[in-house]
């Protein structure tokens, strides 16, 4: 059941959201991954769930934080709209993945990612943030492949 409208407990789980996000673990986790994983195959995707890859902590924490966050949006708890309009950054892990979510989902969890893809999808907001995130990120994997070669 989605809000019609944000209410004072909306701005407490944003904000709520917020401070989390800028906890110095989180933030570590969210800087790394953001910058480092850039799959280019599922096997990509499957190294990092690997405990002895350098990024699965960062995976697992910057994953789970979001999927939490837009489980709140799928749910009805916070209004998606006034949601996404500071909360967008876990589109860009969702979007790095989405091109492999099918493989992911088959041999590793058969519920990953199911709110950010849900929020993507289904929510008026979320598609228009989401096909906005993606695009971004395409260019930038687009980036990166050119200056390896």
């Amino acid at each position: 059941m989605a809000k019609d409208h944000p209410d004072h407990h909306d701005a407490e789980i944003v904000m709520r959201l917020y401070d989390l996000r800028r906890e110095p673990v989180m933030r570590e986790s969210r800087d790394v991954l953001n910058a480092q994983f850039w799959p280019r195959s599922f096997e990509d995707v499957l190294a990092v769930t690997k405990r002895e890859h350098e990024l699965n902590r960062p995976w697992r924490q910057v994953g789970t934080f979001w999927e939490m966050a837009y489980g709140m949006v799928r749910h009805g708890i916070v209004h998606a709209e006034y949601f996404l309009e500071s909360n967008g950054e876990g589109f860009f892990l969702f979007a790095k993945v989405q091109p492999y979510l099918e493989d992911y989902r088959r041999e590793v969890n058969p519920l990953a990612f199911r709110n950010a893809e849900w929020v993507a999808v289904q929510s008026p907001a979320g598609r228009a943030a989401y096909a906005v995130i993606q695009a971004r990120v395409k260019k930038l994997a687009e980036a990166r492949l050119a200056t390896a070669k």
